[in-house]
């Protein structure tokens, strides 16, 4: 969650880190704050609670002297509120040593148990000023601060990434890391930290992932990455594959609107690469036919959103492989006593990579035998590093909290998969891989098509539903999990009660929230592929407006079953039944944005969430 920014070398690292935090905003904080060592060999520090407007406007009226080497952080608030006092970074040895840090620590209160003891005090409620303490301690015995660093690393417990810098040792910021992320940025004459790639990819897109349990020390000349017992480990490179522009608005009125646009390309992205012939090869996977020849089962483990597309995914996957698949919430996955093994696939699924109930439950399979798939957009990221083998998605940078072009890249990865997986094990036919194939191809231009010929419409209605207060989704098959998705996309942004349902459960108590004026969405299958499906939808949607409901349908173009039923049709291109969700979901992207837009809500940082939940 917390954004997290080191740099060294011979520019302002102010303007650095204040870019850097700007550029991790997405993942969600409130409150914001810089230490720099600046030209006289001081340390100075500057936080505030609020956004990060409030730290800017504070150092405009109250200048900090500049300085090249720095920490800055965004916090999200779990020991002790939003206050200026618990804001990062924290201080200690009389105020040389600042910290900043991102996750949990379990064991705080016996380590500021022990503190207290020793005569320490402590300004904040917060776990890591109990680090920092602990830190100051070990870095006035030893004079060293990548040693000290590696003492204290060994006795916290839980989730962390810590960085760390002292005025008598300039130019050098210390990081380590347990379940949380931390990249390194490799300069010319500068190196610089960060919790991801965003916060330095405006100045250098030539990377470095760090393992668990490493500790990294950055000066101008060079890096140094070592374990936890000092022994020097070899880091893995990466290029970062998109720029600085690419996580900017560029014209938008917000990231949002900007990543559904995208939707298109990220699904364009996600293919490019992998077909041929009528077939799908993943590059990634290659040498790794005996994996999926052996495996009986899979189960995908995801959270939110992730989830959703698994749940898409799990159609295909059964469809062309033929092997039965369990999705499942991956924080309630490992606390169930699971009964897997070494003929278990546990395909995991995040954007950020980072999400810790996810990869939590990855290291649960791995331990338990099983073979482990991630399914990911972010380079460098945790869970496909403990994985054991990885598809990437392609959809480039995606800032708004509230996940879409992430969504349709997530389902598209999953349907390469089991199209990939099925040729392996020889389940799927050459034509009917073919098929699957061309349908896929013609994707991209399909959702281009609902956001040239919907978009205006649907803000439209959008905004005259602004002082809605309930709204609810149906669907069948594949388009139940869409049903889920756009009910979670308007709660997420809009603040209002949204729920979706499985459209045949109606009829099994949900009914009874139906009540004159009442807003349904309605995922229509195609008649052409799923025609008695088709019927049975068509069948609910009477059942609720002979109740008072207002229908919105979405529905292929040409389907007029749905046309005296409904208030509001929104048309998507034909497809195969399998295909129509990647087309189907875009309509209630457009919805959620636009009802919360009416209701002037911030559609790209909504209250009380974060883009990449780093904690359990």
């Amino acid at each position: 969650m917390c954004g997290i920014v080191g740099y060294v070398g011979p520019r302002d690292s102010q303007a650095i880190l204040l870019s850097g935090l700007a550029r991790l905003e997405y993942r969600g904080y409130d409150s914001a704050g810089i230490a720099v060592i600046d030209g006289e060999g001081d340390l100075e520090m500057r936080k505030r609670a609020g956004k990060l407007q409030v730290l800017r406007d504070d150092l405009t009226a109250h200048p900090m002297t500049d300085g090249t080497t720095g920490i800055g952080h965004t916090r999200w608030a779990t020991h002790g509120g939003p206050t200026d006092a618990n804001a990062h970074p924290h201080l200690a040895d009389d105020d040389k040593l600042a910290v900043i840090h991102n996750g949990i620590i379990e064991n705080f209160a016996e380590l500021k148990d022990e503190l207290l003891a020793d005569g320490f005090t402590f300004r904040s409620e917060t776990d890591t000023e109990v680090a920092a303490v602990l830190l100051g301690r070990e870095y006035a015995a030893s004079h060293d601060l990548v040693a000290a660093f590696r003492t204290v690393a060994a006795r916290l417990e839980g989730a962390f990434t810590l960085l760390a810098m002292h005025q008598d040792q300039p130019g050098l910021v210390v990081g380590a890391r347990r379940n949380s992320p931390l990249v390194i940025g490799l300069g010319e004459g500068e190196n610089f930290l960060g919790s991801d790639v965003a916060a330095f990819v405006e100045h250098t897109r030539n990377a470095l992932a760090i393992g668990q349990d490493q500790i990294v020390a950055i000066t101008p000349q060079g890096v140094e990455v070592t374990d936890f017992d000092g022994h020097t480990v070899e880091v893995e490179p990466f290029e970062v594959v998109w720029d600085a522009s690419a996580a900017e608005k560029g014209g938008w009125s917000s990231f949002m609107a900007k990543e559904v646009s995208e939707e298109p390309e990220a699904v364009a992205n996600t293919i490019r690469g992998r077909l041929s012939d009528g077939a799908v090869t993943i590059p990634e996977l290659d040498g790794l036919d005996d994996l999926f020849l052996g495996i009986s089962r899979v189960i995908v483990v995801a959270c939110g959103t992730a989830a959703y597309a698994g749940m898409v995914g799990k159609y295909a996957l059964e469809q062309w492989t033929r092997v039965p698949v369990d999705v499942e919430l991956a924080h309630e996955f490992r606390y169930r006593d699971p009964v897997i093994g070494p003929d278990t696939l546990v395909v995991s699924i995040s954007q950020s990579g980072e999400t810790m109930d996810t990869l939590m439950a990855v290291k649960y399979a791995r331990e338990q035998g099983a073979k482990t798939l991630s399914i990911c957009n972010t380079q460098g990221a945790t869970i496909p590093r403990e994985s054991d083998a990885i598809v990437y998605t392609h959809a480039g940078p995606e800032v708004a909290v509230a996940s879409t072009k992430a969504f349709v890249a997530q389902i598209t990865a999953l349907y390469l998969l089991a199209l990939h997986v099925g040729r392996v094990r020889s389940v799927l036919s050459h034509e009917d891989s073919a098929q699957a194939v061309r349908e896929l191809e013609a994707i991209p231009a399909k959702i281009a098509r609902v956001l040239e010929t919907e978009q205006e419409h649907i803000e439209q209605f959008a905004g005259w539903m602004a002082d809605t207060n309930s709204v609810l989704f149906l669907g069948r098959h594949v388009g139940y999990p869409i049903a889920l998705e756009g009910a979670l996309k308007l709660k997420e942004i809009s603040y209002i009660h949204a729920e979706g349902f499985a459209a045949g459960e109606l009829k099994h108590g949900p009914i009874a929230l139906i009540e004159p004026g009442q807003a349904v969405f309605v995922i229509v299958p195609s008649p052409r592929g799923a025609a008695e499906l088709q019927k049975k939808v068509v069948s609910n949607i009477q059942e609720i407006r002979a109740r008072g409901a207002r229908v919105i349908a979405v529905a292929e173009e040409g389907d007029v079953s749905v046309l005296p039923f409904a208030d509001e049709v929104l048309r998507i291109p034909l497809a195969a039944p399998l295909f129509e969700p990647l087309l189907a979901v875009v309509p209630l992207h457009i919805f959620a944005m636009g009802l919360a837009t009416a209701k002037g809500l911030d559609v790209d940082q909504p209250r009380n969430l974060a883009k990449s939940v780093t904690v359990e």
